[in-house]
């Protein structure tokens, strides 16, 4: 009942904010819900510590929020006086409460004597990554949720290289967190005393104008843009200004921008999910696409790190494309652009994730360039990038995930849809004036590699009953992997968790060399596969499928039996309750 225990000394805090008092006075007699808003400390995943707003320790708010700042204070003082003077850069996004958490933050390490660079607007995740490495500060805060509901809002943590912090820094700050104390009692500063001290330094324009002149190194083709026809939503984030400036700035003058969506709105009134990943949010933009004859549909998430793309198709429909299409459109063009141009290394390196789609490794092959996979969650990414600098032996090209994350330049250490929508659009109009659009050059890379194919499904699992099916789930498919797939023979088992890979035919284990994550995937005989790991974003488990065939049509309908079996065969062990709870994504 170690849940009761914390929910009864926040009833009992007096000087509880009024808001967080009410709403937890609304709820102090429904056992079930108390207890989900107390029974575990929210925790770092795959895109740092997010979770549901209002009172308790698994939910954010200013306490929560107090509670993270002051490990990371703790663990800067004890990296001594010039990690404390170098500092830590805050920004937030567009999401209730986002600036209100930030200066809460900036206050808590300002208390502890550690120099705060605190945007004065609204700031995307890749300004945020860009500027720890433009102010050679220390660390990075970034609050957001990314494209979770309104509900939702949290804080990633950048390390000094501007990445989101690795398992293992994110271990270390973890326990300095935890010994941080009652959460309730953390003490702040005044954001005056803090201003007058020089503790607290505003920024803003000055760090935009930076990020947009390295922007422009990004560049592979000087060309004439004006003929490109775009549409451009910011799903009522961050993306808004920056976008609009790296187009102009790129020479892209046929740029309308979605009104509807322009503005910051925390409700995100006009979506149901501000996600680019959803079809839906696209609504809008391919009205505005329809009226404007646009070539290229573009949207970002609400901090600008996720870039969503809607081409037309030979029907003259605009169709949106996957993360996984994007990346690898993305990729062959810059690849092609380099090689071209003389300037393609030799020991260049393509980074992915594990649930990234193997067109990317075939045509990084074709170039000669190398891949490296990583556990989900661009701060691998980053990581890498990182270890490649350091080794000083192989060049970073580009580095994407399949949920529309990209990075095509270094100066920025987390996925950017800023420097990815530029890129798109460069792309776009390069390939119009060859008489293609980007579904044309999507199927000139099908033909060319093959026809990969990809879907993905999420599984709700809130609260510890939802979190106790999930352990179940992944004990069972431990225990008794599949032998057989869509008729098809089952030969690998990758364990994320144990960091071994079981050859199912013989017994025969070999290591995998990745940090341990609860993470199974299944690797089949014709090379199609199946991956299940929980969220970390969001109280769901994920489950990724791909297969690969020689025409649009076979690979369709392959994927669509693939989907089905594995569903069927989850349903069938009684793990999820279900298929009807599974929502496609």
């Amino acid at each position: 009942m170690r849940w009761r225990n914390k929910a009864d000394r926040w009833l009992a805090f007096e000087e509880l904010e009024d808001t967080l008092k009410e709403q937890l006075r609304a709820i102090e007699k429904d056992e079930q819900l108390l207890e989900d808003h107390f029974y575990k400390d929210l925790q770092f995943g795959t895109g740092g510590m997010r979770g549901e707003m209002g009172p308790g320790t698994n939910r954010i708010n200013i306490y929560t929020v107090r509670r993270a700042a002051q490990g990371l204070a703790q663990y800067m003082e004890d990296q001594g006086r010039k990690a404390m003077k170098r500092g830590v850069v805050i920004a937030f996004d567009s999401r209730h409460l986002s600036s209100q958490f930030a200066l809460e933050a900036a206050k808590t390490l300002g208390k502890r004597g550690i120099q705060v660079y605190l945007f004065d607007e609204l700031c995307s995740t890749p300004v945020l990554s860009f500027a720890v490495r433009h102010l050679h500060a220390y660390a990075g805060v970034m609050i957001t949720a990314s494209h979770n509901p309104p509900e939702y809002n949290g804080l990633k943590l950048y390390g000094e290289d501007g990445g989101q912090l690795p398992p293992l820094a994110a271990g270390i700050l973890t326990e300095y967190i935890q010994r941080s104390g009652n959460e309730l009692l953390i003490e702040t500063e005044e954001a005056q005393q803090l201003l007058k001290q020089g503790r607290l330094i505003y920024i803003g324009e000055g760090i935009n104008q930076a990020y947009i002149h390295v922007l422009k190194t990004i560049q592979l083709q000087q060309q004439n843009n004006k003929d490109l026809a775009i549409v451009f939503t910011p799903l009522h984030g961050t993306g808004n200004k920056l976008i609009q400036r790296g187009l102009t700035a790129f020479g892209f003058e046929k740029v309308t921008v979605v009104k509807e969506q322009e503005a910051a709105d925390p409700d995100f009134s006009t979506v149901q999910s501000p996600n680019p990943e959803e079809h839906e949010a696209f609504k809008l933009a391919i009205r505005y696409g329809e009226k404007a004859g646009a070539d290229l549909l573009i949207a970002t998430d609400p901090d600008a790190d996720r870039l969503g793309l809607a081409v037309r198709n030979h029907q003259n429909e605009y169709v949106v494309l996957t993360g996984n299409q994007t990346g690898a459109l993305m990729l062959h063009y810059l690849l092609e652009k380099k090689k071209q141009q003389g300037t393609l290394s030799s020991n260049g390196v393509l980074i992915k994730t594990i649930v990234t789609s193997e067109l990317g490794r075939a045509i990084a092959d074709h170039y000669g360039v190398t891949t490296i996979d990583t556990l989900t969650g661009f701060k691998f990414i980053g990581e890498r990038i990182k270890q490649l600098e350091q080794a000083g032996k192989q060049t970073f090209l580009f580095g994407y995930e399949e949920s529309y994350g990209y990075l095509a330049d270094a100066f920025v250490r987390d996925k950017d849809a800023i420097q990815s929508a530029l890129l798109a659009a460069e792309m776009a109009a390069y390939y119009k004036k060859q008489g293609q659009s980007l579904y044309d050059q999507l199927l000139v890379l099908f033909e060319t590699y093959g026809f990969y194919q990809e879907s993905t499904y999420s599984l709700s699992i809130k609260g510890r009953d939802g979190e106790e099916s999930m352990l179940a789930l992944f004990n069972t498919l431990r225990s008794a992997p599949p032998k057989w797939l869509n008729e098809v023979q089952v030969t690998e088992m990758e364990d994320y968790a144990s960091g071994q890979r079981l050859y199912l035919s013989t017994g025969d284990r070999t290591p995998i060399h990745l940090p341990k994550a609860n993470v199974l995937k299944f690797k089949l005989a014709d090379g199609s596969w199946v991956c299940i790991r929980p969220s970390g974003t969001e109280p769901k488990v994920k489950f990724y499928f791909a297969v690969k065939e020689a025409t649009w049509s076979t690979s369709q309908k392959k994927l669509a039996r693939l989907e089905k079996k594995v569903l069927e065969m989850v349903g069938e062990r009684n793990i999820l309750s279900a298929l009807k709870q599974i929502e496609h994504a």
